[in-house]
């Protein structure tokens, strides 16, 4: 089974409602896609915060799951941190690229950058990861 298959094989609930395509998985990067919809979006038509930090949030999760030593039983986000840079309007596809900052035995730490298809930063959010 690959990386990406993996990931797949164990959906998040959440990222599922919100759509989110994973489409790579390797080791030092995991990058997924999701359309901003209406439902997703603030007033003016633009992806919200917390929709910003769920994709991203689920993201980095998935690529600490990979990541997880064999004797692991899972991993919780224990912090978060976004910069909010640019907006995304609804119909746009978004996609976030977590890599990693530091892999350790205990926690691990990830950014995320999120990127319109025209390639405009909408956020950066980095998270440290508990591992279990």
């Amino acid at each position: 089974m690959t990386l990406l298959e993996k990931i797949q094989s164990r959906p998040m609930p959440l990222a599922v409602l919100m759509g989110v395509t994973f489409t790579e998985a390797e080791p030092g990067k995991v990058v997924a896609t999701m359309v901003v919809r209406e439902d997703l979006c603030t007033l003016g038509h633009t992806i919200h915060g917390g929709a910003v930090m769920a994709f991203a949030d689920s993201v980095g999760a998935a690529a600490t799951v990979i990541n997880l030593p064999p004797e692991a039983k899972g991993t919780t986000t224990i912090e978060s941190k976004t910069n909010f840079v640019g907006g995304a309007k609804a119909g746009m596809t978004v996609t976030a690229t977590a890599t990693p900052v530091h892999l350790g035995r205990r926690t691990q730490v990830w950014q995320t950058r999120l990127e319109t298809g025209e390639g405009k930063l909408v956020a950066v959010v980095t998270q440290t990861q508990m591992i279990l």
